[in-house]
Formats: structure tokens, sequence, C-alpha cells
């Protein structure tokens, strides 16, 4: 009996002294959480490409959202959880920051564009883009892809483009106003839009549409990419990875694709 009672106090030592000991050790590190970002649907081509130099070069990963700006925006107002976001235009970056949602001293302009007017490659032949030009007699019965006028940045440039041009009210009724700049792109590439306005990138990134003629700079507002992190994000990379898309390494990923660098 004693000899029993013995091995039990010994058992319920060393089974303590196992406790103790792995209590003592460190926890272990946290996996490194991906940097997240929310990006406008135009940016994918060089924006993907940025980010392969980026994991290449840090060994660390970007998962990219893209859609169009204002859906984008509103999910992060819904408290979406990401790190950055890069908007299209300035208003709904400006619409964030009113509401205290990105980092103000972070922000920053990262590029700029060109607005386009495309039609189906097979079908392409150049149009002279001037004020009062006849855009309601090639659309014909057909529409005008173009991104939703009133929430999509190339929707609202585009807008802003026939209306300057006084061709608006001509067209205005023929407009197929879409989610993304990108499926506006895709109705003119599968031939059902005869016309659509894109940005220069995005033509440049579809073989299928030609782009026919560009819209005067003068005829609407400078077209902005601007970045920011979010007011949430607690991710340490955040920074670096801002600062690799200042960089001139970046800068040549984003103007291959017809991007212009904003200094």
């Amino acid at each position: 009996m004693q000899n029993r009672s013995r091995w039990l106090k010994l058992a319920i030592a060393a089974i303590a002294a196992l406790w103790l000991g792995t209590a003592a050790l460190p926890a272990p590190a946290a996996a490194a959480e991906k940097l997240t970002v929310f990006a406008a649907a135009s940016l994918k081509d060089a924006l993907d490409a940025a980010n392969a130099a980026w994991a290449k070069e840090s060994g660390k990963e970007v998962v990219v959202s893209y859609a169009a700006s204002g859906a984008l925006a509103r999910q992060i107002e819904n408290a979406a959880p990401t790190d950055i976001f890069i908007s299209a235009d300035l208003d709904w970056m400006d619409y964030l920051a009113k509401k205290n949602l990105i980092k103000a001293d972070t922000r920053f302009n990262l590029v700029g564009n060109r607005i386009v007017l495309v039609a189906e490659k097979a079908k392409a032949k150049p149009v002279e883009i001037k004020h009062g030009f006849d855009l309601a007699g090639l659309v014909g019965d057909g529409k005008l892809a173009m991104g939703e006028p009133k929430s999509v940045p190339a929707g609202k440039y585009g807008m802003a483009a026939l209306e300057k041009l006084g061709v608006w009210k001509s067209v205005e009724t023929k407009v197929a106003g879409v989610e993304s700049v990108r499926a506006a792109l895709a109705l003119v590439s599968r031939g059902e839009a005869p016309y659509g306005i894109v940005y220069q990138t995005d033509a440049a990134a579809d073989k299928g549409v030609a782009v026919v003629g560009t819209f005067p700079a003068e005829s609407h507002p400078p077209i902005i990419y601007p970045i920011a992190i979010l007011a949430e994000s607690k991710n340490p990379d955040a920074s670096a990875y801002l600062n690799f898309l200042k960089s001139d390494k970046a800068a040549a990923f984003f103007t291959a694709q017809g991007f212009t660098i904003l200094k």
C-alpha cells in the first residue's frame, strides 16, 4: 500500500512538472496576416503585376478585391475588413475621409488615366471626338456601354465629358450603365454594345476592342486614383506596401498598362 501511494505521488509530481514546463514555453508566433487591398477594377492588370513583384521581394502575400470604387467604399463603410483602399476617383476616397475611415496622413495620389471611346475590334472605325459629334447616330439602335454615371467613376467621367461636349442629352436614353468599367468593356468586346466609354488602360487589356477616339482631357475632371491605409488597419506591412507602390519598380507596371504616374 505504501509503495502504491509512493508511486501515485511520483506520477502526480511528474504530470505537474510536465504541465508547468509546457506552460512556460512561449506561444507559437501567429501566422503573418495577409495584407488585404480593395482596389478599383481598372487597376487589375497593373496591380496584379506589382503585387507579384512585391511578394517576390518581401515574401508577403497581398489579397485584392477588385470592384467599382463606390461598391468597395460602401463595403468599407460597413466594416469590411481590409487594410488599403485604392479608388478610381477622389470622390469615394473623400467620402471615406469625411467618415474618418482612412488614415489621412497615408493618403496620396497614385496614378492617372484617360477615358476613350471603344468599339468591337472587327467593326472599329476612327471617331473624331469634338463638341457636338454625332454619338447618338453612331450608337444607332444599340447601347452605349459605360459605368453607371451616378456611382461608377468611369461613368461619372464619361457623363461629364459628354455633357461638356454637348451630346449627353442625345445619348442619355441609350446608355447601358453597368457596375464597373470592366463590365462595360465586356459588353463591347462581346458585341452586345456597339460603343463604350472606358479607361484607356482597360481598352489596352482587352484584345476584342479597339480605341476609336480619346476624349479631350479638358472635357472632364482629371482622372486620379488616390490610395490610403484604412483607419482600422493594424497590419504592420501596410506602410511598406504603400512605399513599394511609390517606387520606380512599381511605376513600371502601371506605365506598361497606360497609367500616368502622379508624383
